[in-house]
């Protein structure tokens, strides 16, 4: 719900003030928006508008429940505005720019007015007009703060709840830095703002956010160094896997200082200087024009008033939930980063369905049930979704794993993309999917029949029994199918075989 942007520009704004974002803001917090008088009492108060706040809202003023949603910032939250959106919009460009080998100042000029105008597009999807019209919710815009276990207020005005749902978001959070603080770094809320291309950046932290950001704006033409404490990039990622998007950034220029310690940072004139020691003890000063700080996220938790509604929460943490998304007020919810490991768009958009199955009409939907599958977009993408070997080991399950190498897949070798697999586990005897990671081009499309089929308990050997277009890239899954169903070919069975074709000539 809020953001390092709006507390430098006043909420409800954003950076540049040109066409695309004034009509952005036209929709997701219009200058002229008016709160509409409260309803006596609402089925569901929602604050915050991000994913969660959203879909929750959409959900329930559908299905005819009094509705009343509260965003201080911009509704669309993250995703739209400083997330998903925009970055993917950049990440295509630089991937254009690559393809044209190489980038002008002015091709960043334009990859960034393109994503302000395609978010601008989008954000009609989140706008208050549409809530308004097409669900029925009463859109307030302000700062929200629980007076009390059943109500809120915002910009004076009271709400009465029988429930309410918490979906405040995160924000980015930043190392404890010595100098970091009054450094004038960006985040992923601050970094799209920018018109011109800077010479030099530097990216702490080799995230999922810090990977895709470094490998786009080293294509747009940026001076790249990405500083990761750990021994590689993507560290949640299996090692074969991070190695693969590791030697990627590396081709593409970025400046990859890995096991390093950042001491202390400081703003001097125009440049960035950070004093770091390098992996083998060397130390060093790196002068940037800026720096992208993506090194984790904090919920967002302070100023709600959550004492005053009995929710117990933790700044660190977010607010504490069971299983079913319920808080220790039993008539509020949370959903989505504010409450949740999984801090991703569709977990919210999930995690939000089922608060209202479960607050508005006394569900038991569990968050553990949730087969959460994830992508890191960079070139190549990395997917994943059940378990880790390392995961299943720890659990005690053993497993048989099938690898078939991207390479294999002809339409990879068509299209020049060669790099990465398809890696399936499958409960060891038995062709039971528990996890999964695909790393190659469109990585995160081919996961999700891998996700359906953990989710339904569709074995591996169905991926073979499927006919593919040819030439796809799903025929990687075709392909570990294959590999497992040579496996029920035990020596047994050979020789069954080799009698049947003997006595039938």
């Amino acid at each position: 719900m809020s953001d390092s942007s709006g507390e430098a520009h006043g909420y409800g704004s954003i950076l540049p003030r040109d066409e695309a974002n004034l009509e952005l803001l036209s929709k997701v917090h219009p200058p002229e928006w008016r709160n509409p008088a409260p309803k006596d009492r609402y089925h569901l108060v929602v604050v915050g508008a991000g994913t969660a706040g959203l879909v929750t809202a959409a959900v329930a003023g559908s299905l005819g429940a009094r509705v009343a949603l509260v965003e201080r910032h911009l509704l669309g939250g993250d995703c739209l505005n400083v997330g998903c959106v925009p970055s993917k919009a950049v990440i295509a460009a630089a991937k254009q720019a690559r393809l044209a080998g190489g980038a002008t100042p002015e091709a960043f000029a334009d990859a960034m007015q393109r994503m302000r105008r395609i978010r601008a597009r989008i954000a009609h999807e989140d706008s208050a007009e549409r809530y308004t019209r097409e669900f029925g919710v009463d859109v307030f815009l302000g700062e929200a703060r629980f007076a009390g276990p059943d109500r809120a207020v915002v910009a004076g005005a009271e709400l009465r709840f029988r429930r309410a749902v918490v979906a405040t978001g995160a924000r980015a959070s930043a190392p404890p830095v010595p100098g970091l603080a009054g450094s004038g770094f960006r985040t992923n809320e601050t970094i799209f703002e920018l018109t011109r291309r800077p010479a030099r950046l530097a990216v702490i932290g080799g995230g999922p956010i810090g990977c895709e950001l470094a490998q786009a704006f080293q294509r747009l033409g940026v001076r790249v160094h990405l500083l990761e404490m750990g021994g590689h990039v993507l560290e949640r990622e299996d090692a074969d896997a991070a190695e693969i998007v590791q030697g990627a950034l590396a081709r593409d220029g970025v400046d990859l200082v890995l096991g390093c310690r950042i001491e202390h940072v400081e703003r001097k004139e125009d440049e960035i200087l950070l004093r770091l020691k390098r992996a083998d003890g060397r130390p060093e000063v790196l002068a940037v024009d800026e720096l992208l700080v993506a090194a984790g996220r904090a919920p967002n938790v302070e100023g709600l008033g959550l004492e005053a509604a009995g929710v117990a929460f933790d700044r660190s943490r977010g607010v504490q939930v069971d299983d079913r998304l319920r808080t220790t007020n039993r008539r509020i919810y949370a959903a989505g980063d504010v409450c949740m490991a999984w801090k991703f768009t569709h977990a919210a958009d999930a995690a939000a369905k089922l608060v209202v199955q479960n607050a508005l009409f006394g569900g038991r939907k569990k968050l553990s049930s949730l087969v959460m599958p994830w992508c890191t977009y960079t070139q190549p993408e990395v997917a994943h979704v059940g378990l880790y070997e390392r995961e299943a080991r720890e659990r005690g399950i053993e497993l048989d794993t099938f690898v078939t190498p991207m390479a294999k897949v002809n339409r990879a070798a068509t299209d020049g993309e060669e790099e990465g697999f398809v890696k399936v586990h499958v409960r060891k005897g038995t062709d039971r999917i528990v996890g999964a990671t695909v790393v190659g081009s469109h990585a995160g499309e081919l996961v999700t029949p891998l996700t359906l089929a953990i989710a339904t308990g569709a074995g591996l050997g169905a991926f073979g029994n499927l006919i593919y277009p040819y030439p796809t890239l799903a025929e990687g899954l075709k392909a570990a199918a294959g590999a497992y169903t040579r496996t029920r070919l035990t020596p047994l069975a050979r020789r069954l075989f080799g009698l049947w074709f003997r006595l039938t000539g």
